[in-house]
């Protein structure tokens, strides 16, 4: 009864917390319908509809989250820094990423969008395969992190002098699309169940704090794809000159 109740407890606690984050934007929505946009019927209630469906939705996930997603990749992480060979979380943590980014709704967004705006010149699959390879990546280095106690700066500083270095190499379109790379990324997949892997590891593992060494993943998936579609710009533009 006690689990019954947990769970329908945690899920109401849930649609609540949902609800007053769809508010505002229903209010503005309302505010201007009311004084500037005065929309016809039929298409108000497709945005209802939409604004239901997308309330349900983000319910449904944030609960999963919650009650399966996030405890499942924290029990991973305790028994993956438990083993005497924890190095092994290493390449894990660049398989998860790989995979994670391949479904990761923003990232297939952002390279259809490329893809569609360049008209095919910079095809969708090389900016998602990139993409995927940043943020396994990203987590790979963060996984290590955990493991070997480095401090993050010796990571985030260099990075961050590449791509200001990078700037000056690659064009425009390539920095924008970068830039918005680095910010997709960080989507709810991996923020979710990487970062809860982290955190189960950093707590088994003798000598590590969750707060410092489990926490500052989420900067490297965010840094590390600007470096990499910056990288793969430099190449791009250089293969079309000598063409």
């Amino acid at each position: 009864m006690n689990a019954v109740a947990d769970f329908f407890s945690t899920f109401a606690t849930i649609l609540w917390e949902s609800l007053q984050t769809l508010l505002p934007i229903i209010v503005f929505f309302i505010l201007f319908q009311l004084l500037y946009l005065k929309l016809p019927r039929r298409f108000l209630a497709k945005v209802f509809s939409g604004l239901v469906i997308s309330f349900l939705g983000l319910a449904l996930f944030l609960f999963g989250v919650e009650y399966g997603f996030e405890p499942a990749g924290t029990y991973m992480g305790n028994v993956l820094g438990k083993l005497s060979y924890s190095w092994v979380i290493i390449p894990i943590g660049f398989l998860l990423g790989f995979m994670v980014t391949l479904v990761e709704p923003a990232v297939r967004v952002l390279s259809y969008e490329v893809d569609k705006t360049s008209s095919g010149h910079i095809p969708e699959k090389i900016v998602l395969y990139f993409m995927a390879f940043a943020v396994a990546l990203a987590l790979a280095l963060g996984m290590a992190r955990i493991i070997y106690g480095f401090p993050i700066e010796y990571l985030i500083v260099p990075g961050y002098v590449i791509i200001l270095l990078l700037l000056k190499f690659t064009s425009g379109d390539f920095t924008s699309i970068a830039f918005d790379a680095g910010g997709v990324a960080t989507g709810p997949m991996v923020t979710t169940f990487v970062v809860a892997i982290a955190l189960g590891a950093a707590e088994v593992i003798q000598g590590r704090d969750p707060i410092l060494d489990g926490f500052g993943i989420i900067a490297m998936v965010a840094m590390v794809p600007i470096l990499v579609i910056m990288i793969l710009g430099v190449f791009y533009e250089r293969g079309e000159d000598a063409n």
